[in-house]
This record gives C-alpha cells, structure tokens and sequence, in this order.
C-alpha cells in the first residue's frame, strides 16, 4: 500500500482501534490474481471497512461514502444509513450521536486509504480516482450493498461500480476481475472467492447485471458453506432479527 501522509490524531485513533477490533483470519489469498482488482464484499455494518483498512494488506483502496468525509454531509449521512432503523423512541439519541461523531468520521475516512463515492455528478471523480489507482497497481475494495431486498446473507448491489472495469479497460486495453469477499465477524474470518472476469465487449447494463448476480451468488455459497453461524447484515437492525447462514427460505427476503 502506497505510503499517505496522515494525522497524528488519525494514526492514534487507528492504533487504538487495532488494537480493540477482533484479529481475523483471511482465507483464500491465493484465489488473488497476479494483477491489480476488484474486491467486492458484504458490508457487515463496519465490519467490511475496518477489515480492509486494518487485516488486508496487499496495496488497495476502499470506496467510501463521499458524504461521511465531508463535515457538512456525515451527521445527516451517518444518522440516515446507520441508525434510521432504530426504534423511534431512540431516534434523537442517534440524532444526537451522528453529530458527535462528525469529527471522528471526518478524520478517519480522510486519512484512511480510501476513495470518496457519490451517486451525483461527482461521480466521475470517483471513477477517475479509481482507475487512477488501478493504473498504479493498487486494487479497489468495494462494498456495494443498498438497503434493498435481497436473500439471508446480502441486500441488493448497487451495480455501478462494475463500469469502472470498463473505464480500466478504455484506459489500459486490460480486462480486470472482479473477486467475491465474505466477511464473517462471528467467525473471526473472512473469505475470498472464485473470480469473475469483466467482458468489455459485452453491453454495460448486461454486464453490470452479470457482475452482480455471479458475485452475490458466490458470497452466499461461501457463507452456506461454513459452519451455520449469524450473519451480521448491512442494515444496522436489532441483533435479534441478525440472520443465520442457512436460512431455511433462502428466497429474496428483508
């Protein structure tokens, strides 16, 4: 990972939050190809950014929301995606609490090593900071769920990250590959998977869709595949509706 100049309040908080958060064990390193990719992976409320940030050390960036490192954007960012399921009764404490934690939000996820994402016109940015590093040799981690239904192990994929394979290729001639990530905290581990080969001949909405449906049915084999445990989903919800691995139903859900 490229050497980045960070905060010495940064490097204290992140000292202190390696030193708290679970050692994990990563599986699968092998199935990395040789070449800068993409990491796509189950969000796992925090769990999926401090993974990457602090137990994956090959050289890569991790898309983050724009908003969160941004001060006027990350209390009202923080309180809509991390705590707007709570019970009302609750809802002005978090209200509360995602203004406190501006500060704290702000100075990690702008030391850190990520790429701001928007779903506006900034967009583009985002792209050309991505490609940019995968020019560089570093890959890009990615965790594209949306609070949308999907089965007992991941909510739907927001699908626009797979262009960036295509912004890659227009700019390099080379086709990247796209390799699935199951996280599971309650395991201690984290999972990598069989990769899936970008197509650039292939009509990008086709192509987007292919992506997603291969990777997220890839994420759900390895976590069926282990011991049952509780999946730890991407919507912050009571741990007591927390999903098992094998869910029973294994239909579109949530």
């Amino acid at each position: 990972m490229r050497p980045k100049k960070t905060s010495r309040i940064y490097r204290i908080i992140r000292f202190l939050i390696d030193l708290f958060f679970p050692r994990m064990q990563i599986f699968g390193l092998e199935k990395l190809p040789d070449e800068p990719c993409i990491v796509v992976g189950n969000h796992s409320q925090m769990n999926g950014p401090l993974v990457s940030e602090l137990r994956l050390d090959f050289p890569h960036e991790t898309w983050c929301a724009g908003e969160l490192m941004r001060w006027n954007e990350a209390a009202d960012y923080a309180y809509t995606d991390f705590w707007s399921f709570k019970p009302r009764w609750t809802r002005p404490f978090f209200r509360l609490l995602s203004r406190l934690i501006t500060p704290l939000c702000v100075c990690l996820f702008n030391n850190a090593h990520t790429i701001p994402v928007y779903h506006d016109v900034r967009l583009r940015q985002t792209f050309r900071q991505s490609v940019d590093a995968l020019a560089d040799g570093e890959s890009l981690v990615i965790f594209p769920e949306k609070n949308a239904p999907g089965n007992h192990i991941l909510y739907a994929f927001q699908d626009k990250f797979v262009d960036t394979a295509r912004f890659y290729h227009n700019k390099t001639g080379k086709s990247l590959s796209f390799v699935p990530l199951y996280i599971a905290p309650r395991l201690r581990g984290a999972w990598f998977g069989s990769p899936v080969r970008f197509d650039p001949e292939a009509p990008a909405a086709r192509e987007r869709e292919r992506i997603c449906d291969l990777l997220r049915a890839e994420i759900t084999a390895i976590a069926e595949a282990l011991p049952e445990h509780t999946v730890v989903p991407y919507r912050n919800i009571p741990k007591r509706d927390y999903p098992k691995s094998r869910n029973a139903g294994k239909g579109e859900q949530r």
